[in-house]
């Protein structure tokens, strides 16, 4: 099978519309990022962001297509204008090796969000998979347009569900801010709080829906982080568990390789590959 037509068969596997719209193939982040699609596919490897150990990976195990969700080359876009026009020694290192091993990267994100088979329709193939591999998959409610899952758990604690994610995911630690020992029945897996904007509507969402536990994408020092904390120090069954973005989608890609071989209607060698906790704590 070309790689071309793994591709091909991934995306006409997914729902392939998301946020309300179809996805236009002109505009897609889910690009070929590197290297020839138009050869047979030796292996496949599934990971959230194709790094140097990734690479060096997908070439011991014999595989040539890395199906990754994030960028490759450190932006918007992945454009290689500036590296080349730079020569940015990184860059070129990382160029090279892709060379030498015939590796191609594909990039898998607009397509695998707007969802996956599920029951009698679709559901996002990331924040089912992070379901999936921590246990939750029972426990989902509802997946809105924003991309936030919201799930429902038998009783439990922050400091237990840190321990859980850590040990499922292969983590060193995660960010934790609120009552550690909160009563958690209700979590909410959010978006990106991000810098240049406020958090009411999801601070209003919290308190009228009485959410235990956001595991937010991102997260800045202010605004959401602020008042989870505030809201904890008062004794509320407030807290936020932030493992980082790509660690908390990456189960989403291991997940992958649960279904690859429905998608294909054929069986490729397909490894997921951990890109690496990418936080070091000391």
């Amino acid at each position: 099978m070309l790689i071309s037509e793994v591709i091909q068969s991934v995306k006409d596997y997914c729902k392939g519309s998301w946020l309300g719209m179809k996805i236009d193939d002109t505009k897609t982040r889910d690009k070929v990022l590197y290297g020839d699609t138009d050869k047979e596919c030796t292996g496949i490897v599934t990971t959230i962001y194709a790094s140097v150990n990734v690479i060096e990976k997908t070439h011991e195990l014999g595989a040539n297509l890395i199906i990754a969700h994030e960028a490759l080359l450190w932006n918007r876009g992945d454009h290689r204008e500036w590296l080349e026009e730079s020569q940015n020694k990184t860059y070129l290192a990382k160029k090279k090796l892709m060379d030498d091993y015939g590796i191609t990267v594909w990039r898998f994100h607009d397509y695998i969000h707007s969802g996956i088979p599920h029951k009698d329709g679709y559901i996002d193939g990331i924040f089912y998979g992070l379901a999936q591999e921590t246990g939750w998959d029972d426990a989902i409610i509802n997946e809105d347009i924003s991309g936030a899952v919201y799930l429902e758990c038998e009783p439990t604690t922050p400091r237990q569900v840190a321990k859980l994610i850590k040990e499922k995911w292969n983590l060193t630690g995660m960010k934790c801010i609120g009552n550690m020992d909160a009563k958690v029945t209700k979590i909410l897996v959010c978006g990106h709080v991000q810098e240049g904007g406020d958090s009411n509507t999801l601070i209003k969402r919290v308190d009228k829906e009485d959410i235990n536990l956001l595991l937010p994408l991102e997260l800045i020092d202010y605004t959401l982080t602020e008042y989870i904390k505030d809201s904890g120090e008062l004794g509320f069954d407030r807290a936020i568990l932030a493992p980082g973005h790509f660690n908390l989608e990456e189960p989403g890609m291991k997940y992958m390789e649960k279904w690859i071989d429905n998608a294909l209607k054929q069986h490729i060698p397909t490894t997921f590959v951990q890109a690496g906790d990418m936080y070091t704590f000391l």
